[in-house]
């Protein structure tokens, strides 16, 4: 096993996208389960920090470590297995996503999730409960999760399939390796109604797997996976649509949110998405087709047949004309070297403003709230009207069709950063005011504890703490993360 100590050698796992910055002494790169699980009871013994790191594509310091030691699962890198019979892959799960996707598309499958970073880890996108654009039609990386292998941070080993264990009255018993039983009470929470990634997934009669999917490394390390995946369509119609009016593109996303969950005549967006006029600056120098009066843009696609293409083609053109969409210039895409610019064009505006981050020294600030969707139009406009009045550079795009906006600020000084920082709480504050989430995909994190504290109150994030505890009861493994130290 690979141990590194040389700070120069271990400086990239001391950071994440999001720019937040750690130390630790130690990196181990372990190659088997025994090797983790011997890692990790020493660690337990000494009650010494361990962070587990996935490839550092976070946005919120997860695998960022304060101290201790990290875990990197780079090592865990197999694919063991594809079944296109029952349609599941088995995997390791430091497995690179971009590679798994790649293994799927050889044999004609997909892994619907397909979260917007992909060059991150399985066990990564599966410890966030990581979603992306397809999500608006399929769901998150929770719904595809067919059974995990994990070391707890005693070093007991759990094997779960879903649909085999669950919560009754309020307990939930898990059955180790060793035949070992820990009982965890599941507390009464009330969880958003809409997508969310914000503390531990809380529901009466609970399946056990879910527990530990989008607990951000602070239950388990997570070593191998079972996913479901899908039979690829046969084709989809991929366009990205102009607006003059904000209005008409917001509306345009509302109506074809209700036409896609009537699914009349097969009329079903995968995926709907949004980029405010300044996404669309942003984006110009790479992308010069851009429509330079348009104030926003959204970006659907549907999946087609040789049958349905023509009607639902006319279907979603109809629906653009009646929005006001600008005719004259729409991006359709039907050939495959279309589709990937205009996939170019969705995944350009995170890795962009990531870069500016970096290239300036600041913390990423760039929410990730979720609200109703039938309060989703007024909330847009609150935070628009509230970063514009503040003069501060922004972009805002997001996953419309589930009510969830990524508006990232571009600060140009401390003063700016800081004035950003209370913006930011503010557009949270709301988010939870209209019963949303202050996390929809992202999770929680190192930097945004406050914030979970905000959504669930004192008492109900000492609820979750009280199920950290019990798994990890020297509170080792992810520590700092979703909770305060103290």
């Amino acid at each position: 096993m690979i141990k590194k100590t040389n700070q120069d050698e271990i400086e990239s796992f001391l950071v994440d996208a999001s720019n937040y910055k750690g130390n630790c002494d130690v990196v181990y790169f372990p190659e088997s389960e025994d090797e983790i699980i011997s890692i990790i009871k020493e660690a337990n013994t000494n009650k010494i920090p361990v962070t587990v790191a996935g490839n550092g594509t976070g946005l919120t310091g997860a695998r960022v470590p304060d101290s201790g030691i990290v875990i990197s699962t780079e090592k865990l890198n197999q694919i063991i297995e594809i079944n296109r019979e029952e349609n599941f892959i088995i995997v390791e799960t430091g497995v690179i996503l971009s590679t798994m996707l790649e293994k799927l598309k050889e044999q004609n499958l997909l892994y619907p999730p397909d979260p917007t970073e992909q060059n991150c880890f399985i066990g990564a996108t599966i410890a966030t409960n990581a979603s992306g654009a397809k999500t608006f039609k399929y769901g998150p990386t929770r719904d595809y999760v067919l059974s995990l292998t994990i070391i707890l941070p005693t070093g007991d080993e759990i094997e779960l399939e879903r649909g085999k264990c669950f919560s009754v009255n309020n307990k939930l018993t898990l059955l180790t390796k060793e035949k070992k039983s820990i009982d965890v009470v599941i507390p009464n929470i009330e969880m958003p109604k809409t997508k969310n990634a914000s503390g531990y997934f809380i529901k009466e009669n609970m399946d056990a797997i879910d527990l530990f999917i989008g607990s951000e490394g602070t239950l388990g390390i997570i070593t191998k996976a079972k996913l479901k995946v899908l039979p690829s369509p046969i084709n989809t119609l991929s366009c990205v649509v102009f607006f003059e009016k904000e209005e008409d593109g917001i509306n345009f996303v509302s109506k074809s949110r209700e036409l896609s969950r009537l699914n009349e005549n097969n009329f079903s967006a995968r995926a709907l998405e949004f980029f405010d006029r300044k996404a669309l600056q942003f984006l110009k120098d790479d992308f010069n087709e851009i429509d330079n009066s348009a104030s926003c843009a959204v970006w659907f696609e549907q999946e087609i047949t040789s049958d349905n293409e023509d009607a639902l083609t006319e279907e979603w053109f109809n629906l653009i004309e009646q929005c006001n969409g600008k005719s004259d210039n729409i991006w359709v895409a039907m050939q495959e070297v279309d589709k990937m610019r205009i996939k170019e064009f969705r995944h350009a505006i995170s890795y962009k403003v990531n870069e500016y981050i970096s290239r300036n020294n600041f913390r990423k600030l760039g929410t990730d709230v979720a609200v109703p969707d039938d309060v989703f139009s007024d909330f847009y406009f609150y935070c628009q009207s509230l970063v514009a009045e503040s003069g501060i550079d922004s972009v805002c795009y997001g996953h419309f069709g589930n009510s969830h906006i990524h508006l990232n600020m571009l600060p140009k000084s401390d003063d700016e950063f800081l004035h950003g920082k209370s913006l930011y709480k503010n557009i949270c504050e709301k988010a939870v005011e209209l019963k949303g989430t202050v996390s929809a995909e992202h999770g929680i994190g190192k930097i945004k504890t406050d914030y979970l504290l905000m959504m669930f109150g004192v008492e109900g994030v000492n609820k979750m703490r009280e199920i950290k505890k019990i798994l990890d009861p020297n509170y080792i493994l992810g520590r700092g993360t979703m909770f305060t130290p103290d």
